[in-house]
């Protein structure tokens, strides 16, 4: 999006230095981004992921077919996605989608990118910013290959240079493949978004898998963390599908899930299916996580 941050500005000139052409646009009214894509007809988007996903909810509304769309790639960042939701939003458009990533406290976007002919992980850019990977809790260096929490210094920066810079993101490092500078896994989470229910390290991306796995359900959901006596509970908001909202397939599916959960992350959370439509809609980064234990 465009306003007080690097996010859209970041990448507007890039974009333009490139010699392409672009249309900016904030996030919010997803019908005029549909009617901007259909009358422009770009050739790439950059977008938060759940927002694609309001955008391809809006095509279906509208009764557009996503896939006769002028996307032929997406580039995703600002927030942690998985694979599963990668290969939903590219079936439906019939297009790529990449991973970005970037801070505003190092640059902006841009500081590392997949590429297209592998998505294997993003580049880093590392002519420009050194990472390192350490332990969240002791601040110790890991090697490459090991999850931890992604660190970068600034090599050419002039303008407020970082010196091991902790990003709180978590990932971990790999050698190159597309290009010859190291990779950065796709962010798992955040050391500081880690939930803990009864001695179980949960992150929202693995509730996300789970709910991306269940049949008859939409790609929407919402993390609650409420108290039940005195111990801390965890309470998944979704959604079912159209053609699956009646009684008895959204109960099925919230069996389902609640299984998936149990039975993959390691943790019982109560799960509740409702309507289309009833899960929170972001208008830029999805609201993952609402916290009510007071």
């Amino acid at each position: 999006g465009y306003g007080l941050f690097t996010g859209g500005l970041g990448a507007h000139h890039g974009i333009e230095k490139l010699g392409a052409c672009v249309v900016p646009m904030g996030g919010g009214q997803t019908p005029k981004q549909v009617q901007l894509i259909e009358d422009f007809k770009p050739h790439a988007i950059m977008v938060t992921p759940s927002y694609m996903l309001n955008i391809l909810e809006e095509y279906h509304r509208q009764g557009l077919d996503p896939r006769a769309s002028s996307l032929q790639t997406a580039i995703f960042g600002a927030e942690p996605w998985t694979n599963a939701m990668r290969l939903e939003i590219e079936e439906a458009f019939d297009m790529h989608a990449v991973d970005i990533y970037g801070l505003s406290e190092i640059m902006g976007p841009g500081v590392a990118n997949e590429c297209v002919e592998t998505k294997d992980g993003l580049h880093i850019w590392e002519d420009h910013f050194y990472p390192e990977i350490i332990d969240p809790v002791t601040g110790d260096v890991l090697p490459d290959g090991e999850e931890g929490e992604l660190v970068f210094t600034t090599l050419t920066k002039e303008g407020i240079p970082m010196i091991r810079y902790r990003t709180r993101d978590l990932t971990r490092l790999m050698p190159g493949t597309a290009r010859s500078m190291r990779r950065m896994e796709k962010i798992t989470g955040r050391s500081d978004d880690m939930m803990i229910l009864r001695g179980v390290n949960v992150f929202p991306s693995q509730i996300e898998e789970q709910v991306l796995a269940t049949g008859g359900v939409a790609p929407y959901y919402q993390i609650e963390l409420f108290k039940a006596g005195q111990m801390d509970a965890m309470r998944v908001l979704i959604e079912a599908l159209p053609k699956a909202a009646d009684t008895a397939s959204r109960a099925a599916a919230e069996r389902m899930l609640s299984k998936r959960i149990k039975d993959i992350v390691g943790v019982t959370v109560e799960v509740i299916c409702d309507e289309p439509g009833a899960v929170e809609r972001s208008q830029g980064k999805a609201r993952r996580v609402v916290d009510k234990r007071g």
